[in-house]
């Protein structure tokens, strides 16, 4: 029904992070034109361990507009968040709802809290950590899928020059590619310049089942959720673990039939959450579209990149679109978008949620 992403900014130093949840919600109650008063659920995306916080939602559930509703939780992604809140409109019971994700890593590094999630008895100790994961990554995707150092720097550059239109975005400078080529190396094959720079950020969105758009027929939804699915791939990391693309090709097959698209050509934008050039790559790859399928209009992970959350950003762009409402990047005609979603050491979950539009 409405959509809300904070203001793009590498730190965002002047709030503290209940006010860019408050303002964040907030705006997407007024972009669905309902009052928190009119819901009656609230689903929280949410890091206990990037907000510095034994249980974040405590402080952060009232600004958050749950104070005296219905609230859940979960703590994997923003897009998980969204297809929990989903599930809960689609159930019966619960008829308006909000789902709120946030991120302000700027305050505690977030590699520190990477190398606290590694497995305590051998790999906390040597250190591992989400560059060091992406690392191993692109190196086992090179090898198996052909990728080369060339391909990455000329997909950073496109992801950028589409940011770079995109009024969501994070203004940046275009690297060439030399400049790309001499980057700093932080985990072989990955450079810094590879990865997508982590932004503070947030974004809200209000779910309405069709039992309350039937009864409230002076409401237009801006766009229609025809399909979720997600798949979680083992948590270690060997060599065919790291390579393999069949759980990212089972969630996007099982999306595809439940939303009822005839396969990948039958949607025309399609939102990938990639931390790393070379993820985007493979990922583009594994996707296999022949027709005029856009791949990451809104720049993806390039435009803004608040860690947690970044999969719902991709979710609110993607509704964005369906709704003609993405600005200078809006895909001409675009009726069906694939928002991706990611999470956990290299990739290992994956998530999506398809968006079609609704006609007037």
């Amino acid at each position: 029904m409405g959509v809300a992403i904070h203001p793009a900014a590498d730190a965002v130093k002047s709030l503290r992070l209940e006010e860019m949840a408050y303002a964040t919600a907030r705006a997407a109650l007024d972009d669905a034109g309902v009052k928190r008063a009119d819901i009656d659920h609230v689903t929280l995306a949410g890091s206990d361990e990037i907000d510095a916080r034994g249980i974040t939602s405590m402080l952060l559930a009232a600004p958050s507009g749950a104070y005296l509703k219905d609230e859940m939780r979960v703590t994997d992604s923003g897009l998980t968040g969204l297809c929990l809140g989903a599930m809960r409109a689609g159930a019966g019971d619960l008829q308006l709802g909000l789902v709120v994700s946030w991120n302000q890593s700027s305050v505690g590094p977030l590699e520190d809290i990477a190398r606290m999630r590694g497995e305590p008895f051998f790999l906390r100790p040597i250190g591992l950590n989400f560059a060091i994961a992406d690392g191993l990554h692109a190196g086992a995707v090179a090898a198996r899928h052909g990728i080369a150092e060339a391909d990455v720097a000329e997909r950073v550059r496109l992801r950028l020059q589409a940011a770079a239109v995109n009024p969501r975005a994070v203004r940046r400078a275009m690297p060439s590619l030399a400049e790309l080529a001499q980057s700093p190396m932080i985990a072989y094959p990955l450079r810094k310049q590879h990865r997508a720079p982590v932004t503070d950020g947030a974004v809200a969105m209000v779910l309405a089942s069709g039992d309350w758009l039937r009864a409230h027929p002076g409401k237009r939804p801006l766009a229609r959720i025809a399909g979720a699915s997600w798949t979680v791939d083992r948590y270690q990391l060997d060599g065919e673990r790291l390579s393999d693309m069949s759980v990212f090709d089972a969630a996007l097959k099982d999306v595809l039939t439940r939303s009822g698209a005839n396969g990948i050509d039958a949607v025309d934008v399609v939102e990938l959450e990639a931390q790393s050039a070379w993820a985007d790559v493979a990922l583009t790859k594994a996707i296999g579209a022949k027709g005029k399928v856009s791949i990451s209009p809104s720049g993806g992970a390039w435009a803004q990149n608040p860690y947690f959350c970044t999969g719902l950003i991709n979710a609110a762009e993607a509704a964005l679109q369906v709704s003609g409402r993405a600005g200078p990047h809006q895909v001409k005609g675009a009726k069906r978008a694939l928002a991706h979603g990611s999470s956990g050491f290299a990739q290992q979950t994956h998530g999506f949620v398809m968006l079609e539009g609704v006609p007037a």
